[in-house]
């Protein structure tokens, strides 16, 4: 009798990659045999942030692939995880816990619950992220 793998999926721009990134992505692994991960594209980063990546796309898939809990890296660009959901059939979702509670994620929790997805937020690493060091960098030019 074998069983049946768990497979996790979360998504991130991961840009100036920093210990933030690398505990979403330990804790998303923590809770899946499979761990699939979104790294969104310049253009969609673009389009809805207003800001340039620092890390060009294909060198953030580059540094996604190589650490150890990510266990396949997939393109993000576009923004709907229900798409997502129907390309990978992923049995449980990770986002930060900012986003709980929002409109949109209350929207995905009900349809996700439908086919059995599991939605799983993590505490931000509130003392470092890509915009604080965004921000210092441009404050040493």
């Amino acid at each position: 009798m074998t069983c049946r793998k768990i497979v996790g999926y979360t998504t991130g721009v991961f840009d100036l990659f920093h210990v933030g990134h690398l505990n979403i992505l330990k804790r998303a692994k923590e809770h899946c045999d499979h761990l699939i991960v979104g790294v969104t594209t310049d253009e969609l980063v673009l389009e809805r942030k207003n800001k340039k990546t620092v890390i060009p796309f294909q060198e953030r898939v580059e540094i996604i692939s190589s650490i150890k809990y990510a266990d396949q890296v997939v393109m993000e660009n576009d923004l709907d995880k229900w798409a997502a959901w129907e390309r990978y059939r992923f049995d449980v979702i990770f986002k930060g816990d900012d986003w709980k509670g929002t409109p949109l994620w209350n929207e995905y929790e009900k349809k996700f619950s439908k086919v059995g997805v599991k939605v799983m937020y993590f505490q931000y690493t509130r003392t470092t992220s890509s915009s604080l060091i965004r921000e210092f960098l441009e404050r040493m030019n």
